[in-house]
């Protein structure tokens, strides 16, 4: 390849790179739509008028414990509502507000969230044994990357499929707790049981780790 060759190839792929952090910084009407999937954002907007009580108008809560919501992919809000109604995952409060609407319902406030600016962290989770964990896993423990399923930063994979959410800037406290319900067994609606595998063998430390580095994402 000569020096000029080298130089256009090189041009070129900057300009992706360029065009690629534009677009994720400044999600697209098409990345959005694709999240929201099929239901109404307005009706969700007033159906969800009791979840924002918890999770913030637009999805942004202020409790540790309340997750937000803003920018979810819809399939996994009400994957997680489902499960709710089902038994499939517990909690005192959800697991009764999710057995008081019906699944058109549960739809539209899915939309009305993934609707919504996605989640950003405080970008102070500087923690490398969290990014480490989260960007390679630990293949000698069986962990895989974070990164692997919930995708650069933590902003999610794929809007299709509903059992990998958003995770880069949620609340730390909310992670924290989750990974350890993840790791005792107290949570287990993920497919297969993937992700009290994957807790497992994580310590406290690491818990901690994760939990820091994840919600300044």
């Amino acid at each position: 390849m000569s020096h000029i060759q080298h130089n256009i190839v090189t041009g070129f792929f900057s300009v992706v790179l360029l065009t690629a952090t534009t677009a994720y910084a400044a999600e697209s009407v098409d990345v959005i739509k694709l999240r929201m999937g099929a239901g109404s954002p307005g009706m969700g907007q007033s159906k969800s008028e009791l979840c924002q009580g918890c999770h913030g108008e637009n999805g942004i809560s202020v409790d540790e414990m309340a997750p937000h919501l803003a920018g979810q992919y819809a399939l996994y809000i009400a994957k997680e509502l489902r499960n709710f109604q089902t038994g499939a995952r517990t909690h005192q409060i959800m697991s009764a507000l999710a057995t008081t609407i019906n699944d058109a319902e549960l739809i539209d406030i899915s939309t009305y969230f993934a609707s919504q600016k996605k989640m950003q962290g405080n970008g102070q989770g500087d923690n490398p044994v969290g990014e480490k964990l989260f960007l390679k896993g630990d293949a000698s423990r069986k962990i895989p990357a974070c990164e692997n399923c919930h995708g650069v930063n933590g902003k999610g994979l794929a809007p299709n499929i509903s059992t990998f959410p958003v995770i880069g800037g949620q609340h730390k406290g909310y992670l924290r707790a989750q990974l350890i319900n993840w790791r005792s067994g107290e949570r287990s609606n993920s497919p297969n049981g993937m992700m009290n595998q994957f807790a497992k063998p994580l310590t406290d430390a690491e818990i901690e780790a994760l939990a820091d580095y994840i919600s300044g994402l």
